[in-house]
């Protein structure tokens, strides 16, 4: 049977759309180095490594910056801090050293502990297995303990005035942390989904807990841009996993990259989000 030239075109439409459809093959990942649980040496290491923001008012007028293993002697408090979990490049990427300085310009200390404290630290190249990233994903979980194990030990902290925030593979580790004892949660950079990144997203919603999650509608790891995702009905956002969070809020933030937190009106959107769960200004 002869088909016509215009049932035939349309054929053939149909089967390139169809092919266009269909995922990707998923790249090639790499694994390097083994070590996915602190020892005691490496976490001292995690805090003594950790980036530290001190706004004026808690480091003698002057703000500071650096390591804490090198922070001044005298500190004035109480002050709100963040404690603030890295991504997989670690605190070599510029843009936290920026977010941890620009918090400290209206009064918020921050921590960002180094996951990287640990000698042959498991690093990689995604998409690996998901049991492998559970590892990473519990080493990370254990850096929020050794962190508020740190502050408790500082009298400058307001410990009613404690923030847990994080970006990508940091955020996951936040999501997922239940702790009451947080004023709020920051989950940059990361979905809340089940996706290749765990094998189930297992986020905590707190009751009257404030959390904020600002992604990028493209985010090229966790929204449907990634065509090996592995997970054709994902949103790309918190929004599912925080349906009963009373006090959550989540921002989407159309055509921004994986790395946003510096972007104006995410510090924006940040800020106003800080200054009400902490109530800062508030009389």
């Amino acid at each position: 049977m002869k088909i016509p030239r215009l049932a035939l075109a349309a054929m053939l439409t149909i089967a390139v759309a169809g092919a266009e459809a269909w995922p990707q093959a998923a790249p090639k990942g790499d694994l390097q180095g083994s070590a996915v649980a602190h020892t005691e040496k490496s976490a001292i290491g995690v805090i003594d490594g950790a980036q530290l923001a001190l706004p004026a008012k808690a480091a003698g007028g002057m703000p500071y910056f650096g390591k804490w293993k090198d922070r001044p002697g005298t500190i004035s408090g109480p002050v709100p801090v963040v404690v603030f979990l890295h991504g997989s490049s670690g605190l070599k990427l510029a843009a936290i050293a920026d977010w941890q300085k620009w918090l400290s310009e209206f009064g918020i200390a921050s921590v960002a502990p180094d996951s990287f404290a640990l000698p042959d630290r498991l690093t990689y190249t995604s998409p690996i297995a998901r049991s492998t990233y559970e590892r990473i994903h519990e080493l990370r979980a254990s850096e929020i303990a050794i962190a508020l194990a740190a502050l408790k030990q500082a009298d400058w902290v307001d410990p009613s005035r404690i923030v847990l925030a994080g970006t990508s593979e940091g955020a996951t580790a936040v999501a997922r942390d239940g702790n009451s004892a947080f004023a709020a949660r920051i989950v940059f950079s990361w979905s809340c989904e089940d996706n290749y990144f765990v094998e189930a997203h297992r986020t905590r919603v707190v009751a009257d807990q404030p959390i904020l999650n600002v992604i990028s509608s493209v985010d090229p790891f966790f929204s449907s841009a990634n065509s090996w995702l592995d997970n054709p009905r994902a949103g790309g956002h918190c929004a599912a996993a925080l349906a009963e969070g009373k006090r959550a809020v989540v921002v989407l933030v159309p055509g921004a990259p994986h790395t946003l937190i510096n972007m104006p009106y995410v510090r924006a959107t940040t800020r106003a989000f800080l200054e009400v769960a902490l109530g800062l200004g508030a009389k």
